[in-house]
Protein backbone atom coordinates (compact mmCIF):
# COMPACT_ATOMS: atom_id res chain seq x y z
CA UNK A 1 0.00 0.00 0.00
CA UNK A 2 1.56 3.16 -0.89
CA UNK A 3 0.50 6.07 0.97
CA UNK A 4 0.00 10.16 -0.25
CA UNK A 5 3.32 12.29 0.22
CA UNK A 6 2.54 15.71 0.97
CA UNK A 7 3.86 18.18 -1.05
CA UNK A 8 7.70 20.27 -0.28
CA UNK A 9 6.85 23.51 -0.08
CA UNK A 10 8.36 26.34 -1.83
CA UNK A 11 11.08 28.38 0.21
CA UNK A 12 12.12 32.22 0.23
CA UNK A 13 15.44 31.66 1.81
CA UNK A 14 17.36 28.50 2.25
CA UNK A 15 17.40 29.51 5.99
CA UNK A 16 13.82 29.12 5.88
CA UNK A 17 14.18 25.65 4.21
CA UNK A 18 16.71 24.78 6.81
CA UNK A 19 14.41 25.45 9.81
CA UNK A 20 11.49 24.01 7.97
CA UNK A 21 13.51 20.90 8.16
CA UNK A 22 14.86 20.56 11.66
CA UNK A 23 11.11 20.29 12.53
CA UNK A 24 9.40 18.12 10.24
CA UNK A 25 9.87 14.65 9.15
CA UNK A 26 11.31 13.94 5.86
CA UNK A 27 9.25 10.71 5.31
CA UNK A 28 6.02 12.48 4.94
CA UNK A 29 7.16 14.28 2.03
CA UNK A 30 9.55 12.13 0.14
CA UNK A 31 9.80 8.53 -0.82
CA UNK A 32 13.24 7.49 0.36
CA UNK A 33 13.03 3.95 -1.00
CA UNK A 34 13.15 5.20 -4.54
CA UNK A 35 16.66 7.03 -3.47
CA UNK A 36 19.34 6.63 -5.67
CA UNK A 37 22.93 7.44 -4.61
CA UNK A 38 24.54 10.39 -6.11
CA UNK A 39 27.96 11.23 -6.49
CA UNK A 40 29.76 15.19 -6.46
CA UNK A 41 33.14 14.72 -7.66
CA UNK A 42 33.71 18.03 -8.23
CA UNK A 43 32.39 19.79 -4.82
CA UNK A 44 34.24 21.17 -2.76
CA UNK A 45 34.04 21.26 0.54
CA UNK A 46 34.36 24.62 2.51
CA UNK A 47 36.45 24.73 5.13
CA UNK A 48 36.86 26.55 8.18
CA UNK A 49 39.66 27.06 10.42
CA UNK A 50 39.13 26.89 14.11
CA UNK A 51 41.74 26.73 17.80
CA UNK A 52 41.20 24.04 20.39
CA UNK A 53 42.58 23.47 23.53
CA UNK A 54 43.56 19.74 23.83
CA UNK A 55 45.79 17.50 26.05
CA UNK A 56 49.17 16.84 24.29
CA UNK A 57 48.64 13.24 24.80
CA UNK A 58 45.26 13.30 23.07
CA UNK A 59 46.77 15.45 20.45
CA UNK A 60 49.13 12.73 19.66
CA UNK A 61 46.79 9.70 19.86
CA UNK A 62 44.87 12.12 17.32
CA UNK A 63 47.80 12.37 14.98
CA UNK A 64 48.99 8.58 15.25
CA UNK A 65 44.93 7.35 14.53
CA UNK A 66 44.63 10.04 11.51
CA UNK A 67 48.19 8.26 9.82
CA UNK A 68 47.53 4.92 10.69
CA UNK A 69 43.92 5.84 8.57
CA UNK A 70 46.18 7.70 5.59
CA UNK A 71 48.00 4.36 5.55
CA UNK A 72 44.91 2.26 5.03
CA UNK A 73 44.10 4.89 2.46
CA UNK A 74 46.49 4.69 0.40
Amino acid sequence: MKRELKPIPKFKTEAAERKFWETHDSTEYVDWSQAQQARFPHLKPSTQAISLRLPLSRLEQIQVEAKSVMCLIN
